[in-house]
């Protein structure tokens, strides 16, 4: 017996095929061969049509069942995980009405603190425990101002995932952690955020039938069962956005638990059973994926988007934009070249829109400490990575502030965590153990569905065959240099920030 599962994400879509019995990896794709364009019509804009996304599931599908050899008409369960806080927008006919304004996408600042402002901080917070901010309903709203006419056409507004789950069934729905992420659920009423959708003057018709995380949200239809060579009928069995799958993925599940992962952005999410928030909501709190009525699990999250995308951008420039995968491998052997603090080469990595760990500020990256006689290739590579560290303890500050206390932090083998100088920098800057795992969102999203098909009968049954690959413990000689070169690195932070 199979399970089957999909991550949705800005740059690839991936699909992973598990045996469900013993947690077994079968085989693994991913599409396209190099990253999806995003659209820039502005600055600080960011867009992707969701058609490219789903040319991109199929695509991946085709290639696992060539990977496999898996007849996936044997597949019991599919589970989805996505991007976050993208706004995709349907008519009737389920046809999109515009590109996706996704996750990285500014433009929705002004109006979600706006809202903030006016409904009330506190009543804002005790409500939805975020401000609105640049989220989901906050998009929505923009295209309500700016694009009347398209929007007099919108049926149902969703996520990322509620469409791939959308395209597979025929059916538009989504899940209460979902309508979390979007700023769309009212944690009071426990029910979706009408005090939000008033202020904007948004329907709520216009929100998708809810669904429970862990449930048959659909099955797959005959049409698409014949395109990707599925059975029809094969139950659409979870959703998640990314953060909280990837903690799923990691059975980061209870109380204390912290995941982090570090792909395009970079992401430290803790669970707490406390509805705690920060009043700058520099970090953001969510329903997590078990999360229930009698045994609350929430997720607070923190952001910084110039993580892997930073480390991207390194590698057209210093490796040529035309390198292939190995080409990462080789950045971290020569960074590793450099020594800790990178001779006083400093890096700021907020360079991907708005950052909500600095007040949704639009900061910029830049470079400090420049000298032409010191500095090469090796220390900028490790400038770099240690910049976006730096920027992770600076949010995870915020978070021990709210009662998170890093002791061991679990991640996916995968992304700047497959560097060793960065996932030795991280565990010696923050004090965390570092517990990387055999596992990724596309894996995480299987086992998920396992659970909402019943194939799994208890939650712990799900992580057959999870286990470590290696562990990262902080280097206690290396701490003080680390630390000095976060403070000269929060030196300059200032100096921009002021």
């Amino acid at each position: 017996m199979y399970i089957l599962g999909y991550d949705i994400g800005s740059s690839f879509i991936k699909a992973s095929i598990l045996e469900s019995a013993t947690g077994k990896l079968i085989a693994s794709a991913s599409a396209p061969e190099k990253e999806m364009d995003m659209i820039s019509l502005q600055a600080g804009w960011a867009e992707q049509h969701p058609e490219l996304w789903w040319e991109n599931v199929k695509s991946a599908t085709l290639q696992l069942h060539q990977k496999s050899g898996v007849d996936l008409r044997q597949v019991k369960a599919i589970g989805i995980s996505y991007q976050m806080h993208g706004l995709v927008v349907v008519d009737k006919n389920q046809q999109v009405l515009r590109p996706s304004i996704i996750w990285c996408d500014s433009r929705a600042v002004e109006t979600g603190d706006k809202a903030f402002e006016e409904i009330g901080e506190e009543k804002s917070l005790s409500h939805l425990l975020n401000s609105p901010g640049n989220f989901t309903a906050s998009k929505l709203k923009w295209v309500k101002e700016n694009e009347p006419e398209l929007y007099k056409q919108i049926y149902k507004c969703m996520l990322p995932g509620d469409y791939i789950a959308m395209r597979l069934t025929g059916e538009i729905t989504t899940t209460a952690s979902g309508l979390s992420e979007g700023i769309l659920w009212d944690y009071q009423s426990n029910s979706p955020a009408g005090l939000l959708l008033n202020y904007y003057g948004i329907s709520p018709e216009l929100l998708p039938t809810v669904k429970d995380t862990f449930s048959v949200q659909g099955q797959v239809t005959s049409q698409i069962a014949t395109e990707l060579g599925l059975q029809e009928g094969t139950p659409v069995s979870y959703r998640a956005g990314d953060q909280p799958n990837n903690a799923f993925s990691l059975n980061v599940l209870q109380p204390g638990e912290l995941a982090a992962t570090a792909g395009t952005s970079g992401v430290i999410y803790g669970i707490t059973d406390q509805k705690n928030y920060d009043l700058k909501s520099r970090v953001n709190t969510f329903l997590h994926v078990n999360h229930t009525a009698t045994a609350p699990r929430y997720g607070i999250l923190l952001c910084v988007n110039g993580t892997g995308i930073l480390n991207r951008w390194m590698k057209n420039l210093v490796m040529g934009e035309n390198a292939n995968g190995s080409a990462y491998a080789q950045m971290n052997n020569l960074a590793a070249q450099a020594p800790i603090g990178s001779q006083g080469l400093v890096t700021i990595p907020y360079g991907n829109g708005a950052e909500r760990s600095l007040e949704n500020k639009q900061l910029g990256s830049s470079i400090h400490g420049l000298d032409f006689n010191t500095h090469n290739k090796a220390h900028y590579l490790r400038s770099a990575q240690e910049g976006i560290v730096f920027a992770l303890n600076l949010g995870l500050d915020v978070m021990r502030g709210l009662g998170v206390q890093p002791q061991k932090v679990r991640a996916g083998d995968a992304n700047m965590f497959l560097s060793p100088l960065f996932s030795q920098a991280f565990a010696t800057i923050t004090g965390a153990t570092v517990e990387l795992y055999n596992t990724d969102g596309a894996q995480g999203a299987a086992r998920g569905a396992g659970v909402g098909a019943g194939i799994y009968k208890q939650m712990p049954d799900a992580f057959v065959g999870l286990h470590t690959v290696r562990t990262v413990e902080p280097d206690v000689k290396a701490s003080a240099a680390y630390q000095d070169a976060y403070q000269k690195w929060l030196s300059y932070l200032n100096k921009e920030m002021a």
